[in-house]
């Protein structure tokens, strides 16, 4: 057991905002995941893994990469690339390269057409639960902060996400 006195407890402060970044945590995800089911029919991390992909010049990803980039594991990833594939909206294949052979996950035209229906909805959502509620300083602060906190969770998932 450790020595208490030793801990660096949180100030009232940052007590407070931890909860308020937990409350975050538990509520957005949630907001975002539910529209997405309603007007699109797939969920958050689905819509990652499409988005993705539709923003690469091929709509092509390795697997591994993607699930970085989409935020889940590999064998979440697996799970989800196999419901969109039945859906006719990705499709794996197998592709040569000097670091040797690797599974990537394509976007088909079906699946590009469902990112670019469900892209305004989400868009839509994703304005009114965020950036209709902060001043343009706090979306500044809300991406300097964002990458701060992401870069010490994940560097190697931030390092996706610079300008």
């Amino acid at each position: 057991m450790t020595d208490r006195t030793d801990v660096p407890w949180l100030t009232d402060d940052e007590r407070h905002a931890w909860m308020a970044l937990n409350a975050m945590f538990a509520t957005l995800p949630p907001a975002i995941d539910s529209q997405l089911k309603r007007d699109a029919g797939i969920n958050f991390f689905e819509y990652q893994i499409l988005s993705w992909l539709s923003m690469t010049p091929e709509r092509v990803v390795r697997m591994g990469i993607l699930a970085h980039l989409a935020g889940g594991s590999i064998s979440r990833l697996s799970h989800a690339v196999t419901r969109l594939e039945r859906q006719g909206w990705v499709r794996r294949r197998t592709s040569d390269s000097t670091e040797g052979r690797c599974v990537e996950a394509e976007l088909t035209d079906a699946g590009m057409a469902l990112v670019v229906a469900a892209a305004p909805d989400h868009v839509r959502e994703a304005r009114r639960l965020v950036f209709d509620v902060l001043t343009g300083d706090e979306v500044d602060q809300l991406k300097r902060i964002g990458r701060k906190l992401s870069e010490a969770a994940s560097p190697q998932s931030a390092a996706c996400f610079q300008d």
